[in-house]
């Protein structure tokens, strides 16, 4: 996320070709509960691995935690791939996000019970007490670490997909310099495009030829006919495109090895309330954990945003 109250405006409108809409539903204000794995009685799998309890973690949560056995979460739904319906009309809900509630859940012993609520009223709702957590793509950034606390899990940027096969060997910015790359009109993206042109023309390189569009569904239809060598994207916008548009066959996504998450990257975090240090510590650990068995990689693979996956679990690493 890009400030304190909204989403990145190009994700949501850079699904539509891939058919990746068909998966959500209209948005509902009330709390749309959704099934959440029994972590208690057993392995839950998640992305194709079977996580089990850790007795403990499970023994450090909050008394309250582990007396309720489970944890209230608050998500804005749906702002894929992160937050998605499982079909059209259903209340059930699935995505990297809800994917990764349940491994948490799974790894802790308790369930992640993950309810709608809209964006700009999750954090005021945890200060309130209505809920313990929030996992919803949430920017951690200075501002908010003021009010909760994040464990970071992710961080992502602009990324750079491109046709199938890569016909123009893309990989970085500086190889956009001289070719037509697409964008969507007033976003942060089209502004890293317009601020990199004086490094292709420091470098004798000529400008990259930026070609603005209403919607990234437009950029896309610029890319699939080969109108331009690239969209310039946010980059989980652009894994999950790369994944569903067409079965995988029309789009691949470029990582720049100096800038994995994509450019300008910033962390996202899963945000608790400061009420519960307790559990911010035991979310933490398990995400740890989840990071070494290799379990959280196959979550972030399953929606094609492999990139953006943290190495190590940190705490409040704004650094804004």
């Amino acid at each position: 996320m890009n400030s304190s109250a909204t989403r990145r405006p190009a994700l949501l409108a850079a699904l539509t070709l891939s058919g990746a809409l068909a998966l959500t539903a209209c948005q509902s204000d009330g709390a749309g509960s959704s099934p959440a794995a029994g972590a208690g009685s057993g392995p839950v799998t998640v992305a194709g691995v079977a996580i089990s309890a850790d007795a403990g973690l499970h023994g450090s949560l909050p008394d309250a935690v582990k007396k309720a056995g489970k944890v209230r979460v608050a998500t804005d739904i749906p702002y894929p791939p992160f937050e998605m319906y499982v079909a059209e009309g259903k209340t059930e809900m699935t995505g990297l996000d809800y994917d990764l509630g349940q491994a948490l859940g799974a790894k802790l012993g308790v369930t992640f019970d993950f309810q709608a609520q809209k964006f700009d009223g999750i954090v005021p709702a945890i200060q309130a007490g209505k809920y313990d957590v929030a996992i919803s793509a949430i920017t951690d950034n200075k501002e908010r670490e003021k009010v909760v606390d994040f464990v970071d899990y992710s961080a992502s940027g602009t990324g750079i997909m491109v046709a199938k096969g890569n016909p123009d060997k893309i990989v970085t910015l500086d190889d956009l310099c001289g070719k037509k790359a697409a964008v969507q009109t007033g976003t942060n993206q089209q502004k890293l495009l317009e601020k990199h042109q004086a490094d292709c023309t420091g470098a004798g390189k000529a400008p990259i030829d930026v070609q603005a569009f209403p919607k990234d569904s437009d950029a896309q239809l610029a890319l699939r006919s080969g109108k331009v060598s690239a969209d310039v994207l946010t980059k989980p916008a652009a894994g999950w495109t790369a994944k569903t548009a067409d079965g995988g066959a029309t789009f691949e996504v470029v990582d720049d090895p100096a800038a994995e998450g994509g450019y300008n990257a910033s962390p996202n975090g899963i945000a608790v309330s400061k009420n519960l240090p307790q559990l911010t510590d035991a979310i933490q650990k398990a995400l740890q954990s989840l990071i070494d068995d290799g379990s959280l990689a196959k979550i972030y693979d399953k929606y094609g945003v492999a990139s953006i996956a943290v190495k190590s679990a940190t705490k409040n690493s704004a650094v804004d």
